[in-house]
C-alpha cells in the first residue's frame, strides 16, 4: 500500500501556471500504474494558460467554480464536475469565483513535460 498525503506533496507552479502536487506518479512513486493523478489550483481571477497535451486528461472539480475551455468549447464547472479533455485538445480554465478553485488532474498516460505544449 502507498499512501500519498497532499500535505506532503511539494507545490509547483505548472507550465500553464496552474499550482500543482502530484501525489501519484509512476516515475516518482514505485506503482504499477499508467496514469498520473495531482491536485491543482487557482486563486481567485486566475486563469491558466491555454495548453496542449498529447494525452487523455480528466479535470474532477472539489471546490470553486469555473470556465472550462476545450478547443472551441465553453462551460461552466462546479463541484462534482469531471471534464474529459481528449488527446490534442488546447485547453484552459478559469476561476470565476471569489475562493480557490480547486481540482484534481488524472493524466493517461502520465503526464510527462515533453507531451505538454503552452498555446500562446
Amino acid at each position: 500500500m502507498l499512501v500519498s498525503s497532499l500535505s506532503k506533496c511539494q507545490e509547483f507552479v505548472a507550465e500553464d501556471r496552474t499550482r500543482l502536487r502530484e501525489l501519484l506518479h509512476p516515475a516518482k512513486h514505485p506503482l504499477s500504474i499508467r496514469y498520473s493523478l495531482a491536485h491543482a489550483h487557482l486563486g481567485p481571477g486566475e486563469v491558466s494558460l491555454k495548453h496542449r497535451l498529447r494525452t487523455s486528461e480528466v479535470y474532477y472539480i472539489l471546490d470553486g467554480h469555473g470556465r472550462m475551455h476545450v478547443n472551441d468549447e465553453v462551460c461552466l464547472v462546479g463541484p462534482g464536475d469531471a471534464i474529459y479533455i481528449p488527446p490534442g485538445a488546447v485547453q484552459s480554465v478559469e476561476n470565476l469565483g471569489p475562493d480557490e478553485m480547486t481540482f484534481l488532474c488524472i493524466v493517461d498516460p502520465a503526464w510527462r513535460p515533453e507531451d505538454e505544449t503552452i498555446q500562446l
